[in-house]
């Protein structure tokens, strides 16, 4: 199973404020324990929402819309994509996470193939994704 686990932005984030040295220190530790564990498949931190741009669809219709974004507890200041057993062993990979008072972090299951019903996702078009994540993973396995 495939978790996303969304780490939620805050507004030191937002305002570009980086995590002191320490802070640094134990997420890399953290993460490789996780790589170490077979658990982390990837991980990034974003820029705050000032940077970024949002497109909302309406029919053909294309709006784009600058940054910085309101409602910071909504936006997201970074990610994993963690492959575990279950939901329960990603909320303890999570609890050991060094992160301090005030941080939220959510942790969403990422859909597979066999989640979805045959006539909606006809075996074909599952083999072609899988083909597409396995290149994917040749791409990022390359040095």
């Amino acid at each position: 199973m495939r978790f996303m686990v969304i780490v939620k932005a805050d507004k030191n984030s937002e305002a570009g404020v980086l995590p002191g040295k320490e802070v640094f220190a134990a997420m890399g530790k953290f993460n490789e324990e996780l790589v170490r564990a077979g658990v982390m498949l990837a991980g990034e931190g974003l820029q705050p929402s000032s940077k970024g741009k949002r497109v909302r669809f309406s029919g053909q219709q294309r709006t784009v819309i600058d940054g910085p974004f309101a409602e910071t507890k909504e936006l997201i200041a970074g990610f994993w994509l963690w492959q575990v057993k279950s939901m329960e062993e990603a909320v303890e990979w999570l609890k050991r996470a060094p992160f301090d008072g005030g941080t939220e972090v959510e942790i969403r299951q990422v859909f597979e193939a066999s989640d979805f019903p045959s006539d909606i996702f006809p075996p074909e078009e599952a083999a072609r994704e899988q083909a597409l994540r396995d290149k994917l993973q040749r791409k990022a396995a390359k040095p």
